[in-house]
């Protein structure tokens, strides 16, 4: 430790929220060079190699091939596939010498069907997937969390080519249980697998993996009673309702009432007795008009998929272009051949809705969706009107599969697997001859693991106030060494053997050689959090034994033989990685 580069931190910095950006700051792992980008100090750096170790491991076990994609390609590449210009400012974009447009990969879909197209000829070929280890660029408007969330970081992207959907489908679960075995053998106790929203990558089925832990920035939905389990953006839920008769539509003053609470109070209502407006635009500044129960919000990920299209918050001037009015929205009146209405499903079979009339201080009462609105539309203006969900499922909402209620919870997703079909395939023009000398388009899964998030990651579930509490398999080091008084010949001469005796057995032993009291070591190796330790001292070699920990203080302090403490390292070692590789 008296050349190690990283040195440890007392004071926690002003900006770390969550525990792992506290802890890697502090103890010496990262250092930030702006918001979003870290750079890794050796302690970090050994801890990911073997993060990275595991998932070549298990990537190689599904009959993987490892490649490297440029993190630097033309923009002509990704106009292909039509997401250069689909993709916002989230993607880094650039001019080469020559003036050509250039993007920094922020995923890899268009490089390595690049690739693919370039070497598949045959039916012969397939399946197989190809996978890497590489950076990732994303201008992350709002980097946090340390290593949770950043502009630049490190992923382990796979992507799988196959002739058939059943293929296709039986390897995605093969990819599926060896996401599992990855996650368990990094030390990952209590994550799930949720299903989720295939966004910006198409396809038809994803699934991400979270790990629960109450400082996840994602919100999941589970259900108390069954298996059912889902990302908020995904979650649905056929909510309760209570039947109502069907009264007459009748116009009414709301004078200054614009938000669905005052309007509300304004009449006596419920908020669920309500039909809410919430507006977006496209990138054409084409109105999209979501419907929706007034007591409920829309998830803009599920209107996005219903529309097909990315969407932002509605200008007024777009609004008012549609004959639509800010703060009395309704479905009467609208210019359908100006906008797209979605209704979501929380307003089907409604009756007697509060609802806005389309004009200043007046709304609706007694609006029924079918015999008001939509019995008497024309069939043009049907092809404006989506019908949907787009609602988010909350805590205490009944599960969708067996009526259960529904809870929340907290996540950190380290991990997802997606169904491409032939989105990137197609369009990029990939293709192969079949067995009857006919081209075909493979179809296409995907797989991304968050390398340095994982890191972050294990920490959020893998710590106390002290520090890092490492599992055996990713801690940068397996033995902690501290040497108390090393002025002391026999200090010196008994820790240095015992080092050397460490390095030669294979075991990675970090040796705390500094002139530091006892105190200031024992903080240091808490804060590092390397699973074992081993205390050399005046007081125990007077004994002739060593003082022997875990980290993990599931068991008190103990001294121990010095001449035994070598084989009870290598045994205490083997048992712990065997227990969480089982």
């Amino acid at each position: 430790m008296s050349v190690l580069i990283g040195k440890t931190v007392k004071e926690t910095p002003k900006d770390a929220e969550l525990p792992s950006h506290k802890f890697l700051l502090r103890g010496g792992f990262v250092r930030q060079y702006t918001a979003g980008v870290y750079g890794l100090l050796p302690l970090a750096r050994r801890s990911i190699a073997k993060i990275e170790r595991i998932i070549r491991e298990e990537m190689d076990a599904v009959e993987g091939q490892e490649v490297t994609l440029p993190c630097l390609s033309t923009a002509e590449l990704w106009n292909e596939s039509g997401r250069y210009q689909a993709i916002g400012k989230d993607m880094f974009r650039l001019k080469d010498r020559h003036d050509r447009p250039m993007v920094l990969n922020m995923t890899h879909e268009e490089p390595v069907v690049y690739m693919a197209r370039s070497e598949l000829t045959s039916h012969k070929q397939l399946p197989f997937m190809l996978y890497q280890i590489q950076s990732k660029f994303r201008d992350e408007p709002r980097p946090r969390g340390g290593l949770v969330r950043l502009r630049e970081f490190s992923m382990k992207d796979a992507y799988s080519f196959h002739a058939t959907e059943e293929d296709l489908k039986i390897y995605y679960d093969r990819m599926h249980h060896a996401y599992e075995r990855v996650f368990r053998r990094a030390g990952m106790k209590n994550f799930v697998s949720v299903e989720s929203d295939n966004g910006m990558f198409g396809g038809r089925y994803s699934h991400e993996f979270q790990l629960l832990v109450p400082t996840g920035e994602d919100t999941l939905i589970t259900c108390t009673k069954c298996d059912y389990k889902a990302n908020l953006e995904i979650a649905t839920t056929p909510f309760r309702k209570t039947e109502k008769h069907e009264a007459a539509l009748t116009k009414i003053p709301t004078p200054g009432a614009r938000t669905i609470e005052e309007v509300a109070k304004h009449l006596g209502v419920q908020a669920s007795e309500t039909a809410k407006a919430v507006m977006f635009q496209d990138k054409d500044s084409s109105l999209v008009v979501a419907f929706i129960r007034g007591d409920l919000e829309v998830v803009v990920p599920k209107l996005q998929t219903l529309v097909q299209r990315a969407l932002v918050p509605a200008r007024e001037e777009v609004i008012l272009g549609a004959n639509a009015f800010p703060g009395s929205t309704g479905p009467l009146g609208l210019d359908l051949a100006r906008c797209t209405v979605v209704i979501d499903r929380s307003l089907m079979g409604t009756k007697n809705l509060v609802c806005g009339a389309n004009e200043a201080d007046a709304h609706y009462s007694g609006f029924s969706l079918e015999r008001d609105f939509l019995g008497k539309i024309s069939a043009r203006e049907k092809t404006a009107v989506l019908t949907g969900d787009c609602a988010q499922a909350r805590a205490g909402d009944p599960c969708p599969t067996c009526g259960g209620d529904l809870a929340e919870t907290r996540g950190i997703e380290v991990g997802n697997i997606f169904h491409l079909g032939t989105k990137y395939s197609g369009s990029m023009n990939c293709s192969y001859l079949d067995k009857d000398g006919k081209k075909q388009t493979p179809i296409m899964g995907c797989y991304g693991i968050g390398v340095t998030r994982m890191l972050a990651a294990v920490i959020e579930e893998h710590h106390d106030k002290y520090g890092v509490r490492f599992p055996i398999s990713i801690a940068p080091y397996q033995v902690h060494l501290c040497s108390i008084n090393l002025k002391e010949p026999e200090v010196r001469t008994e820790s240095e053997n015992l080092y050397r005796a460490l390095q030669a057995k294979g075991i990675e032993v970090l040796w705390d050689d500094r002139d530091e009291k006892a105190g200031s070591q024992f903080a240091d190796a808490d804060l590092i959090g390397i699973p074992f330790r081993v205390v050399v001292s005046p007081k125990t070699l007077a004994l002739k034994s060593c003082e022997y920990a875990l980290r993990s203080k599931a068991q008190p302090a103990e001294m121990a033989p010095l001449d035994g403490i070598l084989t009870r390292l290598q045994m205490d070692i083997q048992t712990a990685l065997q227990e969480i590789n089982a």
